[in-house]
């Protein structure tokens, strides 16, 4: 349960919520009930094998990390065999669990696969590895557009880009906090990269991604619901300046897992935006 974050949910929230935000956009607000739960079901699933596979891979580094120091890797619970045998398990689950869906969400799987599994090796060499976390839990998107509406229009590219931006946020104010411990053991992180303009980034990502929703909420012509939680998440996301300005690593990680807030705000503007009117 350790190995696959059971105890902290917190990353299937947000890749979740712009998976929600997809299906409700593709089905017009009425999306069909059966896709939607067996995409909640497979965003846990597929999170869980994420973060198996990620602990693999940081399995030499975790122990020397504050963090992470008590991950079940770092602290010698279970053998490198038990992790693979469970990442592939969720990953042969996941499979299953999208068979009855169309063919363009089967095969948009595998790249969806593909990155998931990489994600943690570019710690090693790429500057900005969260960008590449972007794109991981941006997936969803598209294929989401693929199993309600049979296509994925470049409307869902957008919001694939709006969320990347995000999560180059809320990642990159996480990566603040472990910024000593990073040095130290010579991973590459964009909080490193961006030095002391870390928190201006964080800000800059945060402002792109409202502009990009901003967007696509006047495209789909959504009504004000909609823009009301983005004011909301716009005053969410000034109370998480507050908290990492000083980069303090404790108010770091609040802020990161503030997101939450953010995407349930999010949601509750485009459900209302087609339910209400």
């Amino acid at each position: 349960m350790q190995l696959m974050r059971m105890d902290k949910p917190i990353g299937t929230f947000l890749l979740l919520w712009p998976t929600l935000w997809a299906l409700l956009i593709a089905g017009h607000g009425r999306p069909d009930p059966l896709i939607v739960l067996i995409f909640i079901i497979g965003t846990f699933l597929m999170r869980s094998a994420g973060c198996v596979v990620n602990d693999y891979a940081d399995r030499d580094f975790d122990a020397h990390v504050a963090r992470t120091r008590l991950r079940p890797f770092a602290r010698g619970a279970v053998s490198k065999k038990e992790a693979l045998l469970l990442a592939a398990g969720l990953a042969l689950l996941s499979l299953l669990l999208i068979l009855p869906l169309n063919r363009l969400t089967l095969l948009l799987s595998l790249p969806a696969l593909f990155i998931a599994a990489t994600y943690p090796y570019t710690k090693r060499f790429f500057p900005v590895p969260q960008a590449y976390l972007g794109l991981a839990f941006s997936f969803g998107i598209p294929m989401a557009f693929a199993a309600q509406a049979g296509e994925v229009p470049a409307l869902a590219w957008l919001l694939l880009l709006a969320n990347a931006c995000w999560t180059l946020a809320y990642d990159t104010a996480y990566a603040i906090s472990d910024k000593p411990d990073d040095i130290k053991i010579g991973i590459k992180t964009s909080a490193l990269t961006f030095g002391d303009y870390d928190v201006l980034a964080v800000m800059l990502f945060h402002a792109a991604f409202l502009a990009l929703m901003t967007g696509i909420g006047l495209h789909l012509e959504l009504n004000w619901p909609y823009y009301l939680s983005l004011l909301c998440a716009i005053a969410l996301m000034a109370k998480q300046y507050l908290d990492i300005r000083e980069r303090d690593r404790a108010a770091c990680f609040k802020a990161f897992l503030d997101n939450n807030r953010v995407g349930a705000v999010i949601f509750a503007g485009v459900a209302a935006s087609y339910w209400l009117f």
